[in-house]
C-alpha cells in the first residue's frame, strides 16, 4: 500500500513538474523502456532506431540534448518501485529550469532525465494565462539556444545562428535548399542588425547572447516553424 501510494506521489510530481498528464507519463515510460531495452538508462546509440528521427534537420542536436548535462535532472539514477520511475533524488523530482554551471555529455541517461528533455517538445497548455505562456515560451527559446551553444560559453555566433536558421528550414518539403540558404541569410544579417546596432562605439561584437536570442525571435511564430514531431507522440512540438 505505501509502495502503491509513493509510485502515485511522483506521477504527481511529475506531472506537476513536466506539464505531462498521467497517461502520458506512462506512455513515454513504455517508449523509454523500448529505447533502452528494458533497462533503467539509455545511451546515444538507442536512438539510432527511431524512424522519427532519421530525417529530421537537426536531429544530432536533438539527441545530444538529451545527453547534455546543462538540461537534464542527473545523470545518477534512483529506482523506485513499483513504479520503476528514475529520480534524481530519492523522493521528489528536480525543476526542469536548466541548470547552470554544469557542462559536458553524459554517458546515459535515466527516465526522469529523458521526460525533462521531452517536456520541452511539448505544446503550450491552452489553459495557460499569457504570463505562463510567456514564460514557457522563454523556457523554450532557451533550451534551443542551449542547443546551439556548444560550447557553453552563453553566447552563438552569427554564421551558427544562420546555420540554425538553415537546418530547421531544410525540414521543410516546400523550401527548396537553395530557398533556404537565401533565407537563413536574411536572417543572419538581420540578427547582426539587432545585435551590433545596440552596441555601444567601443564594444566589440562578441556574438549573440541569450537576450540577443530573444529579441530576434520576438514576434515570430515559432510553434509553427520549428516543429519536431517525435517517437511517435503527436503532441510534441518544439517550441509550440
Amino acid at each position: 500500500m505505501g509502495a502503491a501510494h509513493s509510485a502515485s506521489e511522483e506521477v504527481r510530481e511529475l506531472v506537476g513538474k513536466t506539464g505531462f498528464s498521467s497517461d502520458q507519463i506512462e506512455q513515454l515510460h513504455r517508449r523509454f523502456k523500448q529505447l533502452s531495452g528494458d533497462q533503467p538508462t539509455i545511451r546515444k546509440e538507442n536512438f539510432n532506431n527511431v524512424p522519427d528521427l532519421e530525417l529530421n534537420p537537426i536531429r544530432s542536436k536533438i539527441v545530444r540534448a538529451f545527453f547534455d548535462n546543462r538540461f537534464g535532472c542527473s545523470s545518477r539514477s534512483y529506482i523506485l518501485q513499483p513504479w520503476p520511475w528514475v529520480s534524481c533524488r530519492g523522493n521528489g523530482v528536480e525543476s526542469r529550469n536548466l541548470r547552470k554551471g554544469t557542462s559536458g555529455l553524459a554517458d546515459e541517461i535515466n527516465f526522469e532525465d529523458f521526460l525533462t528533455i521531452m517536456s520541452y517538445f511539448r505544446p503550450i497548455d491552452i489553459t495557460m494565462d499569457e504570463e505562463q505562456v510567456q514564460l514557457c515560451r522563454k523556457e523554450k527559446l532557451r533550451f534551443l539556444f542551449h542547443m546551439y551553444d556548444s560550447d557553453s560559453d552563453g553566447r552563438i555566433t552569427l554564421e551558427e545562428y544562420r546555420n540554425v536558421v538553415e537546418e530547421l528550414l531544410s525540414g521543410n518539403p516546400h523550401i527548396e535548399k537553395e530557398s533556404a540558404r537565401s533565407i537563413a541569410d536574411g536572417a543572419m544579417m538581420e540578427a547582426a542588425s539587432v545585435c551590433v546596432g545596440q552596441m555601444e562605439p567601443d564594444q566589440v561584437y562578441e556574438g549573440i547572447t541569450f537576450d540577443d536570442f530573444l529579441k530576434i525571435w520576438q514576434g515570430i511564430d515559432i510553434e509553427t516553424k520549428m516543429h519536431v514531431r517525435f517517437l511517435n507522440m503527436e503532441t510534441m512540438a518544439l517550441c509550440h
